[in-house]
């Protein structure tokens, strides 16, 4: 006679603030049934002895931001864990090398993250092709209506082309988001060829023909060593005048000098979701420059957005109950390549 498999009990590791932002109760009453979540209160450490009690009889393990490191001293006192699912993008903080070896399956909700960051860019490449921070500008300056054409004679989306830096999740995203719009996509990744390029929905072209000749370009590549400043000097110098560049990245992906310096100019336009410093200091020439417009890190997932990313990693934890494979598994090759 067979028996059902054991429920798998199931903890959550993060600051309390992170898991009353991402969880609601309507959301953590899902998972009563088909797993057993062991306490409503996470983890915030993994050093107390309630923690370690709790990590003893843990099969499934639901991270958020600011989960402490999962390293083997952790893995030594949850000796029946078997998944992490991070309730966020990236787990390079807090998911060591020693999960794989132990042969922790690992999923994110990364792929939930991405898509109000792709909403995010696809509403900022309208509004720039229709030239709506410069003609804004202009009826605040002049306290008059003005004459959109004859300002920007060539606005609007028709025929524009878009360049998209990256084909990450959130470049695949803002490609899919762009199919109904007549704009022509480009996109430049070292690790795309043509033939998925055109699946997606693009060109495939060199970062350098993109810079040159996109009327948008947005960058979607994840922080590397091998990205730091992959929008050089030379690439800012190439952008055409009255190109929009787009940043929802990192800002360490950017020569920020030359950023400025094209910017002073006149001729280029920036919409900045994140710089370097991560937070500009009051005399930053980004604030008073009128070619750029702001954002305060806001294209990730924020106020409602949020439950979709605990959503995702409750749905996660349903198809493990279910002996279902992962829907967001990460493998550990994938770690370097990605955010």
């Amino acid at each position: 006679m067979s028996h059902p498999a054991p429920v798998p009990n199931v903890a959550l590791a993060m600051p309390t603030t992170t898991a009353n932002r991402l969880f609601t109760a309507r959301l953590l009453d899902t998972l009563a049934g088909e797993v057993n979540l062991l306490s409503r209160d996470p983890l915030e450490d993994f050093s107390s002895a309630a923690a370690l009690a709790v990590l003893a009889n843990t099969d499934i393990l639901i991270t958020g931001w600011g989960c402490q490191q999962i390293d083997a001293d952790v893995l030594d006192a949850a000796p029946r864990l078997r998944y992490i699912l991070h309730a966020a993008g990236t787990v390079k903080n807090h998911v060591t090398e020693a999960c794989w070896d132990r042969g922790i399956q690992v999923s994110t909700a990364a792929d939930a993250n991405a898509l109000p960051v792709a909403e995010y860019t696809l509403a900022m490449i309208l509004l720039a092709n229709k030239n709506i921070l410069q003609l804004g500008q202009l009826m605040h300056s002049r306290h008059s209506p003005v004459s959109p054409e004859a300002e920007f004679p060539s606005m609007g989306n028709y025929r524009k082309r878009v360049g998209i830096i990256g084909a990450s999740k959130i470049g695949r995203h803002v490609i899919r988001l762009l199919r109904p719009f007549d704009v022509d996509v480009v996109v430049a990744d070292p690790f795309l060829d043509d033939a998925e390029a055109t699946v997606l929905g693009a060109a495939l072209v060199t970062l350098e023909e993109l810079a040159s000749t996109s009327d948008v370009v947005s960058l979607h590549a994840p922080s590397l060593p091998s990205t730091l400043n992959l929008i050089s000097k030379e690439i800012i110098a190439s952008f055409g005048p009255g190109t929009t560049f787009i940043n929802t990245a990192r800002g360490e992906l950017v020569d920020q000098d030359a950023l400025l310096g094209r910017l002073h100019q006149g001729d280029l336009y920036a919409v900045l979701d994140v710089t370097t410093p991560w937070e500009l200091p009051p005399d930053s020439r980004f604030y008073t420059n009128p070619n750029v417009l702001l954002t305060p890190h806001i294209a990730g997932s924020l106020g409602t957005e949020l439950e979709r990313l605990a959503a995702t990693v409750v749905a996660e934890a349903h198809r493990i109950a279910k002996g279902e494979p992962l829907r967001h598994a990460l493998p550990a090759e994938q770690l370097s390549i990605t955010a």
